[in-house]
């Protein structure tokens, strides 16, 4: 099949910049004639088909971002969104929010909605069915079309973007570890599917800091949670089975409804069994007993995420190929859930 002709196909087949392609392709007298005629007449020759919305873009700015994320129930996206809004309205932009509700078709429809003069630029953590499927045609889509992208948590390593995350792996070893030094020593994990790489990554840094430790890691003592608002009863099996003193839970409800099915099994905590989660939110700090837990600082991740694509948006330079993954650090926060 011959490969669609993009923005960026046509910049890197002459040699320019995609924003020297989209202003060409609108007459923009930033543009020699010279240069201005090679472009247009190489996209006629190869029937390239403008997106005059996205094009339409580069000519008017509408100061306004688009955020697209799985869920808002979730305290980490809310303290992100948080952060998003201070530095953007601190910088005279406005934010539009769109839930994927863990669905690509849903990711798909917000960011061809979004992307019709609504907005500027996005800011997004990918859903989980985008990550099953693989398929990131609307994104690349909207990068070829010169539109940014800042990604956050959930990401891809395949889509050449700037991106906002923290180190997966370290901080669950850091968790792993924690619980290590406490003198627990049958550890289980309570974790995503492996296509939601932030599980997949805590997973692996779970995995690591038994190993380093001379512990033999046991495929069962990992538990990947497939549907979350249907997880009790597995994680209670899982509980049962394993008779762990020390568990992992890669998010808050994960770790919540770990401490409800080990109550109800006549556990103490942290006595019996000791739990660190990851997130630093409401659910951790009212939970009975209160959560230790990874903190992701999300705020300061929006905010990060917020300025990355205001300083892409506002840059007058192209910053096409220089694009920055930053690793925000977590801290551990200390509850009444471990000893």
């Amino acid at each position: 099949m011959a490969q669609k002709l993009t923005l960026k196909k046509i910049a890197q087949d002459l040699n320019v910049s995609i924003s020297t392609v989209s202003k060409a392709l609108r007459d923009s007298h930033e543009i020699s004639v010279e240069t201005r005629d090679k472009i247009k007449d190489y996209a006629k020759k190869y029937n390239y088909k403008p997106n005059n919305i996205a094009l339409s873009l580069k000519n008017q700015k509408t100061k306004k971002i688009g955020i697209i994320i799985p869920e808002i129930v979730h305290h980490f996206f809310a303290t992100v969104i948080s952060g998003i809004e201070k530095v953007a309205n601190e910088k005279g932009y406005q934010v539009i929010i769109c839930l994927s509700g863990e669905s690509f078709d849903k990711e798909v429809v917000n960011m061809d909605m979004l992307a019709n003069g609504s907005i500027d630029g996005f800011i997004m953590s990918l859903s989980k069915e985008t990550l099953e499927r693989q398929d990131f045609h609307h994104l690349r889509e909207v990068l070829n079309q010169g539109m940014p992208i800042v990604m956050f948590d959930r990401v891809v390593d395949s889509i050449a973007c700037d991106k906002i995350i923290i180190d997966d792996v370290a901080a669950a070893q850091s968790a792993t570890d924690f619980l290590l030094r406490k003198g627990k020593k049958n550890l289980g994990i309570i974790s995503t599917v492996d296509y939601v790489n932030v599980g997949k990554l805590r997973t692996q840094g779970f995995k690591d800091a038994l190993l380093k430790r001379g512990i033999k890691f046991k495929e069962s003592s990992v538990l990947r949670i497939e549907d979350a608002e249907n997880c009790t009863k597995s994680i209670e099996k899982f509980l049962k089975q394993g008779n762990y003193d020390g568990v992992v839970a890669v998010n808050e409800l994960f770790a919540v409804t770990a401490s409800k099915a080990l109550k109800k099994m006549g556990k103490s905590i942290p006595d019996d069994v000791a739990i660190i989660a990851f997130t630093d939110g409401m659910l951790s700090k009212y939970a009975s007993p209160t959560l230790t837990t990874i903190g992701q600082k999300g705020e300061d991740m929006g905010g990060l995420a917020a300025a990355k694509l205001i300083e892409r948006l506002e840059s007058k330079h192209d910053m096409e190929e220089s694009y920055e993954t930053v690793i925000v650090k977590t801290s551990l926060v200390e509850r009444e859930s471990t000893p």
